[in-house]
């Protein structure tokens, strides 16, 4: 009786001879040999069959009966076991044993960090972003504090010459303006009714006008230098500070004292006659060019007080002194003015952001940019109700010179070393 063939035992249970007893014997089975792989070479369960074979040639139990099992020819019952060799195939080369799991847990090992590797990559997008846009905030703040070209946005937002949401809508005057004369006439209040009136003087022709043609720059710095001594010796703990060198008064702390009385002799290293000749020369010009606008005669108008430096930052207030955003009328408030000028002795959006002067109109408002060496000028009744925007960054320098039709409110100049 011819000899027949027997093919290997399959099923759960035999995985071929392994290093135990033949049949019968104590063997590994596919499960136990499964577990072990599944420690040493993990991978999908889809690939279960391929990751025994991979991790039993890497040597679990079983491992070289498995790798046998391959080339083997069947048995026949009774006769000797001969193997019988596979030919390769040609086409490309087969990864068997350790290579084949070294391949297999590699790309399984892609497979698994793909998607971790995206959340990476968007998480680092992310934060090199957020790392950007902190650069840039950084930057922008260390622009506005060393001043803004322009045409730039100061701290508050506002582009130069646009409309912010506090109601502006025209800008009667902006700093890269250069103004030979800008005038605007507009009815005149009752309030000069409630006082004297004095004839060739008190308004009768009211409105506002901007000008860069009386004072230059160079003379307006000259100016500032002098307001700069000054207040160097004082100083408000709020964000407005006050220099007048007609009365003497400057703040200082929370109060103000008399700096020729408290400083004595010290006055004479702060300010030079030079100074004083400066400062009547463009307090005469500027007379001079209110009394040609208004169309009245310069000798009937008298310097008033209070005619001050003012300094203004964005620290805030400490007493109501500091408060001078308010919106007011000049007349109101001081009831000798009747002619009201500012010049200015720095730059809107270069030297300090905020700090605009707000004409309020029923209408609309209409702002004047500051620029060194401007002057701005304006009846004093309730036709120009006003105030001045608080500053946000930098410090506004200006002087606010005013005049009265009546000479019992006139004041003299000042003179080096009063009183």
């Amino acid at each position: 009786m011819a000899p027949q063939r027997r093919p290997l035992p399959r099923g759960p249970d035999s995985a071929g001879p392994g290093p135990g007893p033949g049949r019968g014997g104590r063997r590994h089975s596919r499960y136990q040999r499964g577990a072990l792989a599944v420690t040493s070479c993990p991978l999908s369960r889809g690939r279960r069959a391929r990751a025994r074979r991979c991790c039993d040639s890497r040597g679990s139990p079983g491992g070289e009966a498995v790798a046998q099992r391959r080339t083997r020819a069947p048995r026949v019952r009774g006769s000797p076991v001969s193997a019988r060799a596979v030919p390769a195939r040609s086409h490309r080369p087969s990864l068997t044993g350790p290579a084949l799991c070294s391949f297999l847990s590699a790309r399984k090992g892609r497979v698994q960090q793909d998607p971790r590797g995206r959340w990476l990559k968007a998480a680092i997008l992310l934060l090199l972003s957020a790392a950007a846009g902190g650069g840039l905030l950084v930057w922008s703040r260390l622009r506005t504090q060393d001043g803004i070209p322009e045409g730039g946005i100061p701290e508050n937002g506002v582009p130069e010459g646009t409309v912010p949401e506090d109601g502006v809508t025209e800008v009667l005057a902006h700093r890269s303006d250069n103004l030979r004369d800008k005038f605007v006439e507009i009815p005149c209040s009752e309030d000069y009714d409630s006082h004297k009136r004095f004839a060739g003087c008190t308004p009768r022709k009211c409105g506002r006008g901007v000008t860069d043609a009386v004072i230059t720059r160079e003379e307006a710095e000259r100016i500032r230098r002098i307001a700069e001594r000054g207040l160097s010796l004082g100083g408000s703990d709020g964000g407005a500070s006050i220099l007048d060198l007609h009365s003497g008064a400057l703040s200082l702390g929370k109060h103000f004292v008399n700096l020729y009385r408290y400083f004595g002799d010290k006055i004479q290293d702060i300010f030079t006659e030079e100074d004083f000749a400066l400062y009547r020369d463009v307090r005469q010009r500027i007379q001079q060019r209110i009394a040609q606008v208004f169309g009245i005669s310069s000798s009937a108008m008298y310097l008033t007080k209070p005619t001050f430096f003012s300094r203004m930052n964005s620290t805030g207030a400490k007493t109501t002194h500091d408060e001078y955003w308010h919106p007011h009328v000049d007349k109101v408030t001081y009831g000798s003015f009747d002619y009201t000028s500012l010049l200015y002795l720095s730059d809107y959006s270069k030297d300090f952001g905020g700090g605009r002067f707000v004409f309020m109109d029923a209408d609309s408002n209409k702002t004047v940019e500051p620029r060194a060496g401007r002057v701005s000028f304006f009846t004093s009744g309730s036709e120009n109700l006003h105030r001045v925007e608080k500053v946000q960054w930098g410090t506004r320098f200006a002087i606010t010179i005013s005049f009265s039709c009546d000479p019992e409110h006139g004041i003299a100049d000042p003179l080096l070393g009063w009183p």
